[in-house]
């Protein structure tokens, strides 16, 4: 098990390394994570939900992902409330305080314990992600997913700390001390991740944290910047916000407050026609030349904000001054007519007007669209994936009405006919290099993260580790 010092730490890549690195090294990995919060998700072959950071994770395991991987998913609906998500469905929504309660809790465990056991069944090793920080004190009786799921795996525990952060000895000593002397029994390693400048810089520092905490210090990851792996969380979108580009084709995404799967534009950011950037300006919106509504997961309070701060209103002088606009998701319900939500599903305005730029209306319903699904684009089979609430009048994936785009597939613009037909009024006259495939592209990064990740862990001392029973 990889478990933070705190959230943000690199736990899901380094996941994601040793993933691969296992599978290079000829064993059968699978990722776990007992429970997830993220709005970025993933439909599985099976058209369940679980975490984009597992499925990323199995991708470099190389099989297919599942909901053992990810039993549990929180999605947050607001800052009070989440949906939760049990074994690829949801069952509902809860305030913080009626998910934390200790009534209901061990059912919980039992599920996440069974999806575990099934998992290590299947393979060999499992590499368990832990959650937030493991020194969480106050919630070491309701806890599903760090020392708790460490226990009943029998795990062997690194500690992850993020020294960029700074405090780094502090977070190391106070997530060893403060388990019980059951849990640290189980700590094993620790492995600094972020390093920036002259690791040998660091070699005291190495030995100190070793004398302190009563454990190895397994390595010292530097901070990379040219590996590029999905990430989980929208932590670092609002440094996204890039100038407009001459020369390249200028795509602005709007940056909703409940933004999700914004994976979705991975693809098309690294395309060298593009400059792609998340903004809330509508000046922004109007200078681009294609303008996007990611997927959210709450529409209705998103529009809302989007009339409120004018950026409804941009978008749509945008689209009457010949700019192409896009909704994917929830994006694409904004650019209807109507949002309707009669039964309170999101809990706020029953009705809304969307933005009007496609001829669909939407209602909001309690049953969640999953699924992987293949759709026809300008002659080419192009895959995605639905995940959603609610349902539109219309019976088409894509929805196209002039410089207007909707449809609910996530991973939509991960297709080259989709990608070079939305830029082609605006980079006719550039010539893109051939790129290779996603595909291919994603197995060269895994390959370059695992190969970065075993330059600076020891791993014979880990596969010592592992192997002592």
């Amino acid at each position: 098990m990889l478990a933070g010092t705190g959230s943000d730490v690199g736990k899901s890549v380094l996941t994601a390394a040793l993933c691969r690195i296992f599978l290079q090294d000829g064993y059968r990995p699978a990722p776990f994570k007992a429970q997830n919060m993220a709005l970025n998700s993933y439909a599985t072959p099976e058209g369940l939900e679980i975490g984009r950071a597992q499925a990323v994770q199995a991708e470099a395991c190389g099989i297919a992902p599942h909901t053992d991987m990810n039993p549990l998913l929180l999605k947050p609906n607001s800052d009070l409330t989440t949906q939760v998500v049990l074994n690829g469905r949801p069952i509902g929504n809860r305030s913080a305080c009626e998910y934390f309660r200790k009534e209901g809790r061990e059912e919980l465990r039992a599920n996440v314990n069974a999806a575990f056991d099934r998992l290590a069944g299947r393979y060999n090793p499992v590499v368990m992600e832990g959650a937030g920080s493991i020194s969480e004190i106050n919630l070491r009786d309701t806890d599903l997913v760090n020392m708790p799921m460490a226990r009943h795996a029998n795990a062997d525990v690194l500690i992850v700390a993020d020294i960029d952060r700074g405090g780094v000895f502090a977070s190391c000593y106070g997530s060893v001390m403060l388990q019980t002397p059951e849990d640290r029994r189980l700590i094993k390693g620790i492995i600094i991740n972020k390093f920036r400048g002259d690791i040998r810089l660091f070699d005291d520092g190495r030995r100190m944290i070793e004398e302190l905490c009563g454990v190895p210090v397994l390595g010292v990851v530097p901070m990379f910047r040219d590996i590029y792996i999905e990430e989980e969380d929208n932590v670092q979108l609002h440094q996204k916000h890039r100038t407009l580009t001459a020369g390249k084709v200028n795509v602005a995404v709007v940056l909703l407050r409940h933004i999700s799967n914004f994976t979705d534009f991975n693809v098309l950011e690294r395309d060298e026609r593009v400059n792609l950037f998340y903004t809330t300006d509508p000046t922004d919106i109007e200078r681009a030349d294609i303008v996007i509504l990611p997927g959210t997961k709450a529409t209705l309070d998103d529009l809302y904000h989007l009339r409120r701060g004018g950026m409804a209103a941009a978008i749509i002088r945008a689209h009457r001054d010949g700019k192409t606009v896009i909704g994917i998701c929830g994006g694409f319900q904004m650019l209807g007519r109507t949002v309707s939500d009669p039964e309170g599903i999101e809990g706020g305005a029953e009705t809304m007007p969307g933005l009007g730029l496609l001829p669909i209306d939407t209602t909001m319903g309690r049953e969640k669209t999953t699924r992987q699904v293949e759709f026809e684009f300008n002659g080419a089979t192009c895959r995605g994936y639905e995940i959603h609430q609610g349902t539109s009048t219309t019976r088409d994936q894509v929805v196209q009405k002039g410089n207007c785009i909707g449809t609910y597939i996530h991973g939509f613009l991960d297709n080259a006919a989709v990608t070079d037909h939305i830029l082609k009024p605006f980079a006719a006259a550039q010539a893109a290099r051939p790129a290779p495939s996603l595909l291919e592209f994603k197995e060269q990064q895994y390959d370059r993260l695992a190969d970065h990740v075993r330059r600076h862990i020891d791993m014979e001392r880990l596969y010592t580790i592992m192997s002592h029973d």
